[in-house]
């Protein structure tokens, strides 16, 4: 009678056992946070070399804090903040530090305008003082301290202001601000697309001089979209947005003088037409600014020095290129005022050290490899950091190098993706490693040395939970195609039989510059894609021509054709894919995002006889349709090259369609305009193609909010199912 029960249970232990080790991934474990990483937020390495401050959020007592470690022993120092100190406001969720740190910029609330702008509720924190100054009852944009502590400059309703912290008064620089015509010191919604900079403004060293780019927008053509909302008429949206040869805005260079208060319009001496101004930043030099001016080709870029008190200017570096130059962030002025500068001139992206006329004093990283990353010059030791691919294109590692190009250093050991940063004084950095295999973990390192000197986090705890969870592993390899040796990654079900077929999903961005397939810790699309691997399809990420990290040539041989090469290489991939035993060749579906929709789109009309099934979500449908700074950088105007435009765009395709295609797309999206969408529906009709489409209210370029990207997900895994997994 005994023997029964305890069957019973034995069985039911290992039923228990097993399921835990195999539990399935969903839908809701990837968007119900079930995966999450820990990291540690708002990082910032504090000017006395010796500690580090990051924001701390207490859930219970719904406390902000920024607390202060040291390096040396990672144990908390102090709370510099506490927002339950701070009567004025009830919580915090971002700061910054004017540059001697005697003050900090709290955020306390935001509401967002684009992708990176914002307008926010702002206090300014005196650490000596304790005492709390709000910059503004109104919401405005970019609060900046002055470097001396003394004032905080901002935009409001497109005009710039400055305000007293001593005496609270208020200066208005400028006046013509109006909507829709006329920005001073923020960027306008192209420029801050495709520039990656709000902030058009920049205070001097000494504190008295700020430098502002001004927008015209007035003959800049209007894009409005409907808001429906929840109330009984919609709204609508209306932005300055220049699509593809249509009007910029111009652009021009100001100056206001606070001991004077004198505004003037800064000039060089070159006369530009159609032009953009991707940067400035003041040297180190109170009275000499740098500008970079840029053609609308975008494929010559000057830098400029205007010396504001003497009233002249100088360029000090030319650059030109067949294709196109990429802006970067990487501009450095050292004491002297040489500068270090990051270029493609050689074919790959590396360092360059400039005197302040402009010479070149060295190169100094060369290589057939992409330096990615530049963290900064240690002066002491005469010393640059910078992360690059010297480990292959799909791996990034931080490197120590002296300035005249001697003694590099690796300083990170583990294969994967390593990035840094740096203390002040550049003693120490915090490592953030991640790999296929290996959540992000967070390790502080010697920069003279590269030994690591403490673990900080990791993410140990959700790499014990995944055990439990059917994972396959991500296998990258390379696949020769169209004479190229490209990257990929495949995830195959757990349970993989070389003797069984599977369907084949193929997933790519494939937008210039770009990278998918990298050896990094999942996103929540790798999850997704391991849902599917446990539910029976072969899962692959192809970087084909036109992706990056691989040199310039393969980059830029897109130029003035997209979606030629790039389409050609996932065809013909596919293709090669098929041949496979395990492979379903009648069964080969692709997806992608914004530009990658634009990709699997074209992929499906042209490759009719590979591709079973296509989702292009947020979709660019013809390159008439997008921005000016994006589209013209790769392929010139639609006037100068308008078999460019549509020869390689989606809506001109739609009558070789055959197999399945589902359409998503959000209304709201200021970035990729639905209209995309409605044209490639219209001619898509007018060809008598039947297809799938969901539309998502109000949603933007990103498609998320509530419950929407769980709705968004279901949909194309039910999609997936219902076109590819017939078989299964």
């Amino acid at each position: 009678m005994t023997l029964r029960p305890l069957v019973a249970v034995f069985c039911f232990l290992m039923t228990s056992l097993v399921f835990c080790q195999d539990k399935q991934i969903t839908l809701q474990d990837i968007w119900g946070g079930t995966f999450r990483t820990e990291g540690m937020q708002a990082l910032h390495s504090m000017e006395n070399g010796n500690q580090y401050s990051v924001l701390n959020f207490d859930r219970q007592s719904r406390t902000s804090t920024i607390d202060i470690y040291d390096y040396k022993t990672l144990k908390k120092v102090k709370t510099l903040v506490s927002s339950a100190d701070i009567a004025e406001i009830q919580g915090f969720f971002d700061y910054s530090f004017n540059t001697d740190e005697s003050k900090i910029i709290l955020t306390t609330k935001s509401q967002p305008v684009f992708r990176r702008s914002t307008l926010g509720e702002y206090y300014i924190y005196d650490i000596a003082s304790k005492e709390v100054t709000k910059v503004s009852d109104d919401l405005v944009q970019e609060p900046t301290l002055s470097p001396d502590g003394t004032k905080v400059a901002y935009g409001f309703e497109n005009n710039l202001f400055v305000k007293d912290l001593k005496s609270g008064n208020v200066e208005q620089l400028t006046t013509d601000g109006e909507k829709n015509k006329i920005i001073n010191g923020i960027t306008d919604w192209v420029y801050e697309e495709e520039f990656s900079f709000v902030r058009a403004f920049d205070w001097n060293a000494d504190s008295n001089q700020i430098a502002f780019i001004r927008f015209d927008e007035t003959d800049v053509p209007e894009f409005s979209m409907d808001v429906y909302g929840s109330d009984l008429y919609q709204t609508q949206h209306v932005f300055k947005y220049p699509k593809a040869g249509e009007a910029n805005s111009k652009v021009s260079l100001h100056l206001f003088d606070l001991d004077s208060k004198k505004l003037t319009e800064l000039s060089v001496t070159k006369d530009y037409v159609d032009f953009y101004i991707p940067r400035l930043e003041w040297t180190n030099d109170a009275n000499v600014l740098s500008v970079q001016f840029m053609n609308r080709h975008q494929n010559e870029l000057d830098l400029w020095m205007i010396d504001t008190k003497a009233n002249s200017s100088k360029v000090v570096l030319a650059e030109k290129d067949n294709a196109y130059i990429d802006v970067t962030f990487n501009l450095t002025f050292l004491k002297d005022n040489s500068f270090i500068w990051t270029s493609e001139l050689d074919g790959f992206n590396h360092v360059y050290h400039y005197s302040k006329d402009g010479k070149l004093m060295n190169q100094v990283t060369k290589g057939n490899w992409e330096v990615t990353d530049y963290y900064g010059f240690n002066e002491k030791a005469n010393t640059i950091y910078y992360q690059s691919t010297e480990n292959g294109s799909i791996n990034r590692d931080v490197y120590s190098i002296q300035l005249n190009g001697k003694n590099k250093k690796r300083l990170t050991e583990k294969v994967g993706t390593n990035s840094a940063s740096f203390s002040a004084d550049f003693t120490y950095f915090i490592n953030t490693f991640s790999s296929a295999v290996t959540p992000q973990e967070y390790t502080l390192y010697s920069s003279k040395s590269g030994k690591v000197v403490k673990q900080i986090k990791d993410n140990d705890q959700l790499a014990k939970k995944l055990e439990g969870y059917v994972m396959s592993e991500k296998e990258f390899s390379t696949i020769s195609v169209n004479g190229n040796d490209l990257n990929m990654w495949t995830i195959k079900p757990s349970n993989f039989d070389p003797n069984k077929t599977y369907p084949l999903f193929m997933y790519q961005y494939s937008g210039p510059g770009s990278q998918q397939v990298a050896n990094r810790w999942n996103s929540a699309n790798d999850y997704w894609y391991q849902m599917l691997a446990q539910q029976g399809y072969i899962v692959v990420c192809i970087d084909g021509r036109g992706t990056g990290f691989k040199g310039a040539d393969f980059k830029k041989v897109t130029q003035n054709e997209l979606g030629k090469f790039e389409v050609e290489d996932q065809i013909e991939a596919a293709k090669q894919l098929g041949t496979l035993d395990y492979i379903d060749a009648e069964r080969i579906g692709i997806w992608g995002w914004s530009y990658g929709g634009f990709m699997s789109s074209n992929a499906l009309f042209k490759g009719n006889d590979v591709f079973k099934m296509a989702i292009a979500v947020a979709p660019v449908t013809s390159w008439r349709f997008y921005d000016s700074i994006y589209t013209e950088r790769y392929m010139t105007t639609p006037q100068e090259n308008p078999t460019g435009y549509d020869e390689n765009s989606p809506i001109n395709h739609v009558d070789k369609l055959k197999g399945d295609f589902l359409l998503i797309h959000g209304t709201g999206d200021d970035n990729v305009h639905v209209q995309n969408t409605m044209r490639m529906v219209e001619a898509l009709i007018q060809a008598d193609k039947q297809f799938e489409w969901m539309i998502y209210p109000d949603k933007n370029h990103g498609i998320y909010g509530g419950n929407t990207r769980l709705h968004l997900y279901k949909k194309m895994t039910d999609f997936i199912h219902r076109t590819l997994g017939d078989k299964l």
